[in-house]
């Protein structure tokens, strides 16, 4: 599994006009499923993220995780985090999941982040065409992949 992680003050996301997600303070992850990605990555992503410091305290430090800070949470599939471009000028995502096993795994991070948050989990809808506004807090982008976990 991949994600980018984005520290927001506001997000949102709409599915043909209508608004189907929207948080203020909080975090907007993008998720990409990879073949081979298993119940196993879903829950040491979801407690990674659950603990990362990356709110700030009150010297304006980052040291507060999302836990601490009681922030909301959108989750958005995007099997295109799985692109490959060496050959050519068209991406390939020949290694993304396909729905079969991604919707699964895409369901069981959002359950398991919920509870290692301790607060309902937004989101978008898996395969769906979405139009995803955020105002990026900081800016805070992390990258976090479960085949490197660093």
């Amino acid at each position: 599994m991949r994600v980018v992680i984005q520290r927001v003050s506001k997000s949102a996301v709409v599915i043909d006009d209508a608004k189907v997600a929207s948080i203020n303070e909080g975090l907007l992850i993008l998720l990409g499923i990879e073949m081979g990605d298993t119940k196993d990555d879903a829950v040491w992503l979801a407690n990674k993220i659950s603990k990362l410091r990356i709110f700030s305290d009150e010297e304006g430090i980052m040291n507060k995780s999302i836990l601490e800070v009681n922030a909301e949470v959108i989750v958005v599939s995007q099997f295109t985090l799985h692109a490959k471009t060496k050959k050519g000028n068209r991406p390939s995502y020949i290694k993304a999941a396909m729905s079969e096993q991604a919707i699964p795994l895409y369901e069981q991070f959002k359950k398991d982040l919920s509870l290692s948050i301790g607060n309902e989990v937004q989101s978008g809808k898996f395969g769906a065409n979405m139009q995803v506004s955020l105002i990026n807090d900081g800016p805070v982008t992390i990258l976090i992949d479960t085949k490197n976990k660093e």
